[in-house]
């Protein structure tokens, strides 16, 4: 029985040597710098090149996987190599058997966020949105009013939180107090993104952090007094500062690779950055038609004043 023990055992350490290859120290460095080249990593950033496996997705090669770490961020990309380790290649593979618009909107979790528009809607709008990012502000001026008049009959919109708090320093506070007022109000929420996002400028002018905080608490009570909201439980909220359902939303979106504001996906196709609102509108009729709900019907543009003489 002992001879047979050993016998496994070193079938068990031939097989896993066989599985698994740790790169040449020369290989590892010319992963490392093509990498970096090809993704822009700075300096700053720590790559590792993990080890060699075998794989079966194409004949001839291998797979490696390299880690990319800025320290809060982690991701894990994998390459094929060739057996002779002179090319390696980044394959994505798609299950065609899926649909991927529908798997992200699957990876968002909206229960419990204020909506716009229409709750039964087959066209969900998600928008990853920053209170003190400006171009976030312009997004939300072209989706409120001016979109959501076209078509909040038959669009839901929802915001998730994504404070950029290494350049935003106060949208981490707005994020929570807006929370606060989500859990007692759906309208109250609407009300102070609304605000919030036309007079953003308010907050900035104050000369210190406690001071733009107490300006934000105190934007968050203005709207919360026209709406039927426990104020003692409110002041309460905003006092705790509890971050978790932000940490929450912020861990969500870096999941989805988002990396600014706003990021928005209409039933899981994504939209980056401010784009007009001719561009919103092509972006929501498509995914309209795709569900079979026709389209609202467009504001005509301006007509072209006559050519003088």
């Amino acid at each position: 029985m002992t001879l047979i023990r050993r016998s496994l055992l070193i079938l068990l350490l031939i097989c896993l040597g066989c599985s698994a290859q740790s790169v040449p120290p020369d290989l590892a460095h010319k992963i490392e710098h093509h990498v970096r080249a090809y993704y822009s990593v700075p300096a700053e950033i720590k790559v590792t090149v993990g080890n060699i496996v075998p794989s079966s997705e194409l004949p001839g090669y291998d797979s490696v996987s390299v880690l990319i770490d800025s320290g809060p961020r982690q991701k894990d990309f994998k390459f094929l190599i060739s057996k002779d380790r002179l090319t390696m290649l980044r394959v994505a593979q798609f299950d065609l058997t899926k649909d991927a618009f529908a798997e992200l909107m699957g990876k968002i979790d909206i229960i419990g966020r204020p909506i716009r528009g229409d709750k039964t809607a087959k066209v969900v709008v998600v928008n990853f949105d920053d209170f003190e990012c400006p171009f976030c502000s312009r997004m939300h001026e072209t989706f409120f009013p001016e979109i959501l008049r076209e078509y909040g009959d038959r669009v839901a919109f929802v915001y998730k939180d994504f404070p950029l708090t290494e350049m935003h320093p106060w949208a981490l506070h707005a994020a929570v107090d807006a929370n606060c007022l989500a859990v007692q109000s759906g309208d109250a929420y609407w009300d102070f993104a609304d605000f919030m996002h036309a007079n953003k400028g308010a907050v900035d002018g104050e000369k210190t952090a406690d001071a733009r905080y107490t300006a934000i608490d105190r934007m968050a009570m203005l709207q919360a007094q026209k709406h039927p909201v426990d104020l003692a439980k409110l002041q309460a909220c905003m006092k705790a500062q509890n971050e978790d359902g932000v940490r929450a939303s912020i861990k969500e979106a870096q999941d989805l690779g988002i990396d600014a504001t706003p990021t928005v996906y209409v039933n899981g196709q994504k939209i980056s950055g401010l784009v007009s609102a001719d561009a919103i509108r092509e972006t929501l009729d498509e995914a309209l038609r795709e569900v079979g709900v026709p389209a609202p019907a467009h504001p005509s543009p301006p007509a072209a004043a006559p050519a003088s003489k």
